[in-house]
C-alpha cells in the first residue's frame, strides 16, 4: 500500500483555505499513485486556534468531513481526515452527550467511513485542550486493502500502552495526525520510533506546517518501519511524504524477531 502524509500549511481559523489545501494535497497524492492519504491534527481550524474550536466544531457528517469524504471518492483514494473538532451533541454513541472532541475519521476510496478515533490523552501543559475537550474511549481499527490500520493523535505518542493495545488487535500501521511544535524536536523523532520498535509495526506521523501566535509547528512528518527505521521524512515546510507499507513486512519482522511473543504480564 502506498501511503502519503500530507504535511499542510495550516492557518489559524482559516477553515476554508485549510480545507482546500487538504483537498489539493489529496488530489496530488492520488495522482501520484497513493492508496491512502493522511492529514494532520485539527487541519481545518488549526490546533492552536482554541478560540475557534466552539465556532467551527462539526458533526461527523459536517462540512469539512463531507468535503474530505467527497475528495476521497472523487480521487479513488482512502483518506484519514485527521483530525477535526467534533461537536459531540450531534453524534450518537460518542464518549459524551455534548462537548467537543478531537476526532480523526478514516474514509475508504468509496467515501465510506471506516472508523472515527477520538484523541485519548489530552494535553494539559500550557494548553487549553484538556479543559476544552472530551477524551475518547474507543481504539478502533480498520482493514484497508488487507492492511490493518489504527489511529492515535499527537500527545498519545507519550502513552505506549495505547500502542500495545493496537498491536494486540493486529494493527500493521498506526497513523498519528499531530500538531507538534518547536522546540520538542527530539521528542517528536524519538517517541514514534520507540512505538514502532516496541510493537514491530509501521508508525506514520503526520504533522502540520506553519506558525500561530505562540507556537510554530515543526513538520518532519515521517514513516517508521517495523524496525523503527525512518523510511520517508521531510523538513518543516509543506510537503507530501510517501512510502510503501506492507502487511507482509510486518508479519516477517514479527516472525524474525518475536519480541511480542516473549512478553510477560
Amino acid at each position: 500500500m502506498r501511503l502519503a502524509l500530507a504535511q499542510l500549511e495550516i492557518e489559524a481559523a482559516a477553515v476554508d483555505a485549510n480545507t482546500e489545501r487538504a483537498v489539493s494535497a489529496i488530489e496530488t497524492a492520488a495522482g501520484e499513485g497513493a492508496d491512502l492519504v493522511a492529514l494532520p491534527e485539527i487541519f481545518n481550524v488549526g490546533y492552536f486556534a482554541f478560540d475557534a474550536y466552539g465556532r467551527e466544531a462539526e458533526a461527523l457528517d459536517g462540512p469539512t468531513l463531507t468535503r474530505i469524504r467527497d475528495a476521497a471518492r472523487e480521487n479513488d483514494v482512502a483518506v484519514l481526515a485527521g483530525s477535526v473538532v467534533e461537536d459531540l451533541s450531534a453524534t450518537d454513541g460518542g464518549p459524551a452527550d455534548d462537548g467537543l472532541a478531537n476526532t480523526s475519521v478514516l474514509f475508504d476510496s468509496s467515501g465510506d467511513r471506516l472508523l472515527a478515533y477520538r484523541k485519548h490523552h489530552l494535553f494539559g501543559y500550557e494548553s487549553a485542550e484538556a479543559r476544552m475537550l472530551v477524551p475518547g474511549e474507543d481504539v478502533p481499527t480498520a482493514d484497508l486493502d488487507g492492511v490493518t490500520v489504527g489511529v492515535t493523535t499527537c500527545y498519545d505518542l507519550r502513552f505506549p500502552e495505547l500502542y500495545r493495545d493496537l498491536a494486540d488487535d493486529g494493527t500493521d500501521v498506526v497513523l498519528v495526525p499531530s500538531a507538534w511544535p518547536y522546540p520538542r524536536v527530539e521528542h517528536w523523532k524519538t517517541l514514534p520510533r520507540a512505538r514502532a520498535i516496541e510493537n514491530l509495526a509501521y508508525v506514520a506521523t503526520i504533522n502540520g506546517s506553519g506558525s500561530f501566535d505562540d507556537a510554530s509547528l515543526l513538520g518532519r512528518s515521517t514513516v517508521y518501519d517495523p524496525w523503527g527505521t525512518p523510511i520517508a521524512t521531510t523538513d518543516d515546510d509543506p510537503d507530501i511524504v510517501t512510502a510503501e507499507v506492507s502487511r507482509d513486512h510486518v508479519a516477517e519482522t514479527r516472525a524474525e524477531f518475536p519480541a511480542l511473543r516473549d512478553r510477560r504480564r
